[in-house]
């Protein structure tokens, strides 16, 4: 075979042949095919060379090198290919073919109607019609390297000159012309890397786009469990810090920002997946990128390891805490819980009993622990008021299986006989043992169309802010010789007292999640223009208040799609 490919273009073209090494023997044939280019097959040690009057290199018997033809032409306008695209095709294994490039003598120009014909051959060899049918349905072929060429023409290229294959042949891989230079400099065909291969890129379910990620968190189902967690995780740590430091702000963008990546129906792996999706700012979009790249966000890891984080997070986690509270703590030197033990004169009541039973309250409930609390419960409620139920809110009713409280609803059918329910309820509890900390709140429910157009922090119901206390189940209470276990745990139990004309709006509120709840009375009063509350909903224009029997009702009246508690973790 011959030791090169000798350069014949015309004038101003460019073309692979002026860049290619000697051909190594592992290349055992090359021909053109126009509109291909090159085929190369290889022929295996031992296996019979080609028949009389064709030589092993394809070319022209007694030729010491191969002679390409001249590049053809640009095809006409509607052809098929134009020039300078190239192709070739390899095979491994044996053959009794020899397919031959048209002789120099014969000046073979194809036309357009050649390319359209697909009879490429040209007069050299008549009998091989529809040669590069032929050469690409042969089972031998494995590879077709393609030079100037997209791998959408390449598959249209390949579909249409091999519209079927036999039993048990495929395609062969429609690779780049790198693969065929590299095969040329390593003396043998390479291996096929992934960059060496035109593909097409199968497109993936692309994430929602704004018209389909709605921009508020009460539009759009967010699961329990979801794809994102150590990304929605990264930004909910930076919104708790900005509420520490009183950023409302900032606190509620990073909020937002985290409850789309809950929302997100796959996981995150690349920044462009962000592109288009509502409430995220190029702060969110930094910590992202930060992560998708390195793992760890460094602003993030800055925040979980300071001094300030650390100590408002534990003082937030102690009952009757809250912001302003362990701020001002953290303003005059406090640092510890021991710290406060010190001085209990700083501590309320309620903070007393959180203090005390700190441990146990930063423990985890289990949902099992939950349905024995209700039970305990709904036994005292209705030795108080027959016919009262008793509905178990918060995030167990969003399908948590463990927590940190326990928020149960208490309504009668008949309004107006739930008043003053609590303290009977409570002193039932106690006879029992039960109530290690209780703090009584009585009803401020006046006229309910203020109630529900009131921006309140706290609902006008009777409620009792609880520390129960929870017998151990036996097994849970043997513990071993070293460290026995205590036969009850300290729990936090919310009892809410509603009105049944209010249930569903008390039942949604106190189901949450927080962030839900938030943006569920924002799109009320910015998409709507009305008013939603715990106690109800209320139309500033008209004067009215609505009265609705479920949760559906609601979500009904303001337009949205109804979300199950379970679709509601955002």
């Amino acid at each position: 075979m011959g030791r090169g490919l000798p350069p014949r273009e015309e004038p101003g073209a460019t073309s692979l042949f002026s860049r290619l090494p000697p051909l190594p023997s592992a290349f055992r044939r090359l021909s053109f095919c126009f509109p291909a280019g090159f085929s190369v097959s290889r022929r295996l040690r031992g296996a019979p060379r080609p028949g009389p009057g064709c030589c092993p290199d394809g070319g022209e018997r007694g030729s010491g090198r191969l002679r390409p033809p001249p590049p053809p032409p640009r095809a006409s306008p509607g052809s098929l290919f134009t020039w300078p695209s190239h192709a070739w095709a390899a095979a491994a294994g044996p053959s009794s073919h020899a397919w031959r490039s048209p002789r120099a003598s014969e000046s073979w120009t194809p036309t357009a109607g050649d390319l359209k014909s697909e009879s490429t051959c040209g007069a050299a060899d008549p009998g091989a019609e529809g040669h590069l049918r032929f050469l690409d349905s042969n089972p031998e072929v494995t590879h077709v390297v393609m030079e100037g060429t997209s791998a959408e023409e390449a598959i249209s290229w390949q579909e249409h000159r091999t519209p079927s294959l036999p039993p048990g042949c495929s395609h062969p891989a429609l690779l780049d012309v790198s693969w065929f230079t590299e095969s040329m400099a390593a003396g043998q065909p390479v291996p096929v890397e992934r960059r060496h291969r035109l593909e097409v890129a199968v497109p993936r379910e692309e994430l929602p786009s704004p018209a389909w990620m709605l921009p508020y968190a009460c539009q759009r189902p967010t699961p329990l469990t979801h794809h994102n967690a150590s990304l929605s995780e990264a930004l909910e740590t930076l919104a708790e810090a900005a509420d520490f430091d009183g950023s409302k702000g900032r606190h509620i963008s990073f909020c937002r920002a985290a409850s789309v990546l809950k929302a997100l129906p796959s996981p995150v792996t690349a920044l462009s997946q962000l592109q288009g999706l509502p409430h995220f700012g190029e702060h969110s979009r930094r910590v992202i990128q930060e992560l998708l790249e390195h793992g760890v966000c460094e602003e993030v890891e800055r925040v979980r390891l300071s001094e300030r984080y650390q100590t408002m997070k534990l003082f937030t986690q102690i009952f009757g805490v809250g912001v302003r509270t362990a701020d001002q703590w953290y303003q005059e030197g406090l640092r510890t819980l021991d710290d406060l033990r010190e001085q209990p004169q700083r501590l309320t009541k309620q903070q007393k009993a959180g203090l005390q039973h700190y441990q146990d309250l930063s423990a985890l409930i289990l949902r099992s622990e939950v349905e024995a609390l209700q039970q305990v419960v709904e036994a005292a409620v209705g030795q108080v008021l027959p016919g009262a139920t008793v509905t178990l809110a918060g995030g167990f009713r969003r399908g948590k299986l463990q927590g940190h409280d326990v928020d149960f609803l208490i309504t009668h059918p008949q309004e107006g006989l739930e008043e003053g329910l609590l303290p009977s309820v409570i002193c039932c509890l106690k006879k029992q043992g039960l109530v290690l900390y209780h703090q009584h709140q009585r009803s401020q429910q006046g006229d309910p169309t203020h109630l529900a157009q009131k921006n309140r922090t706290m609902d006008a119901f009777e409620m009792s802010f609880c520390i129960f206390r929870l017998p151990c189940p036996p097994e849970a209470a043997a513990g071993g010789p070293r460290e026995p276990c205590p036969s009850w745990k300290a729990v936090r139990v919310d009892l809410v007292v509603t009105p049944i004309s209010q249930f569903p709006f008390a039942l949604l509120g106190w189901t949450g999640s927080k962030h839900f709840e938030r943006e569920l009375r924002r799109f009320s009063r910015k998409e709507k223009g009305l008013w939603l509350s715990s106690h109800g909903l209320f139309d500033s224009e008209q004067k009215m208040l609505f009265h609705v029997a479920s949760e559906e009702d609601i979500f009904g009246l303001l337009g949205l799609e109804y979300l199950p508690p379970e679709q509601r973790n955002a």
